[in-house]
């Protein structure tokens, strides 16, 4: 079993990079329902529901990844199977039944569920931004 003090650094901190990411598009996409006058607390239900949900999948995978890498090899693909299966059925129940209940706004719980891609579709810009930073500071 996996404790909080066995989690990899590595899981960490990728997934606080991936919770930061779905907090600056969560707070995107409420003023963006602001903007254009669709916002009511359903809206931030939905997308505390969604946002948190997904980055507790993230989570999943990480450590779903690290128990497999601790096992043989056919263990290891078993191991990451039952992982993305039971974190895809847990994912699909909450969507289905954030866009069922009437106090989640059904777009607000959907479009969080894609955050988590965003930001790791954005990484490799972040990196290259912060390793440029980084590179001036040494250079001063």
């Amino acid at each position: 079993e996996v404790t909080m003090q066995k989690i990899d650094k590595v899981v960490l901190s990728e997934t606080r990079y991936i919770a930061v990411w779905v907090l600056i598009l969560s707070a995107l996409m409420q003023a963006v329902f602001l903007v254009i006058g669709r916002w009511d607390y359903t809206v931030l239900l939905g997308n505390l529901l969604s946002g948190s949900v997904s980055v507790l999948n993230f989570l999943g995978l990480g450590i779903g990844v690290q128990k497999a890498l601790e096992r043989e090899e056919k263990e290891a693909r078993q191991t990451l199977k039952l992982s993305q299966a039971v974190r895809m059925i847990v994912l699909f129940v909450v969507l289905v039944l954030g866009a069922w209940l009437d106090c989640f706004s059904t777009i607000a719980v959907l479009i969080p569920a894609i955050f988590p891609r965003i930001a790791i579709f954005l990484r490799p810009f972040v990196n290259k931004n912060k390793a440029g930073s980084e590179a001036d500071a040494h250079e001063e």
